[in-house]
Order: structure tokens, then sequence, then C-alpha cells
């Protein structure tokens, strides 16, 4: 009987003893990647957390406007100037055209186009020189005034270096 009770007591033990080995378990997975520019030439947002993402125009309801955005590039080219263009027109839209909301994109204080020719940017010693410069984007108010809705759209940046 003594045996037997041992037996019990020593197979209890042992079974608490093994139920860490049971415990709850999470994994997590995420990816991670890095993108290491060319030092001769690069245009990379300062704050590297919001490119990859939507970014949300704020509405501001008391003065019933939409406010833009301003996000800073490290810039650097060692041999010429920089320029930029848009890929594509940038608007937002709610699927009726006649909505549209129709997006002011400037660079370094200038104003970029779709136009297929690109504009400077930034001068050669600006360039050269490096340095943090500040990408705009504003909304302009549609002739008939801001409608309700849920709008979406792109901005399609295109930088490019100088011929030198």
């Amino acid at each position: 009987m003594i045996k037997l009770s041992a037996i019990a007591l020593w197979t209890g033990v042992a079974a608490l003893m093994s139920s860490p080995v049971f415990a709850a378990r999470e994994e997590h997975r995420f990816e991670v990647s890095v993108d290491i520019p060319t030092l001769g030439f690069y245009v990379i947002p300062a704050e590297s957390d919001w490119i990859h993402r939507e970014q949300v125009l704020p509405w501001n309801i008391h003065t019933r406007s939409l406010e833009g955005m301003r996000k800073n590039f490290d810039v650097k080219h060692d041999t010429s100037a920089i320029h930029a263009r848009l890929e594509s027109e940038p608007y937002l839209s709610n699927g009726r055209d006649e909505q549209n909301i129709y997006l002011l994109v400037s660079f370094n204080g200038k104003t970029l186009s779709h136009d297929p020719q690109p504009l400077e940017v930034l001068s050669r010693e600006q360039a050269v020189a490096g340095g943090r410069f500040a990408l705009q984007i504003q909304p302009k108010v549609p002739a008939g005034g801001y409608k309700s809705g849920r709008y979406y759209g792109n901005v399609n940046l295109v930088f490019s270096a100088a011929a030198p």
C-alpha cells in the first residue's frame, strides 16, 4: 500500500514537473527588409515608416476643409541637379469624376506636374551638398466644394539625376 502511494505520488510530481513542456506558446512572424541607397544618388524618406502606408489627409470638421500633408526626404547626388515629375495626375476619387479632389504636389517648393518633361527640383549645388527637403501635398477645393464620401488616390513621384 505504501509502495502504491509512493508510486502515485511520484507519478503526480513527475506530471507536475513536466507541465512547463506543455505550456502555451506564441509565435510571431514578420518581414524584415532594407534598401541601401547608392551613396552617389538617393532620394529617400527621412521618416521611413510612412512611405508604404496609406496616408490619410485630415478633414477639419470645424472649417469643413481638407488639410494637406508634409513629409521630408533626404536627398543627394554627387554630380548634377535632381529632377522630378509626377507619373500621373494626382487626385482623390470617390468614383464620381465630377467630385474628384485634385492634389497640388510640390517638392522643395517647386510645383510638380505629370508633364513628361521633368522639373529641376534641386540645383547641382543643392544636390551635391545634400540635405533634407520637403514634399508637400495640398488638396485643391473642387468647384462645387467637398462632397461627403470615401476618397482614394495615388501620388506617383519619379526622381531622376540630371545629365551632368
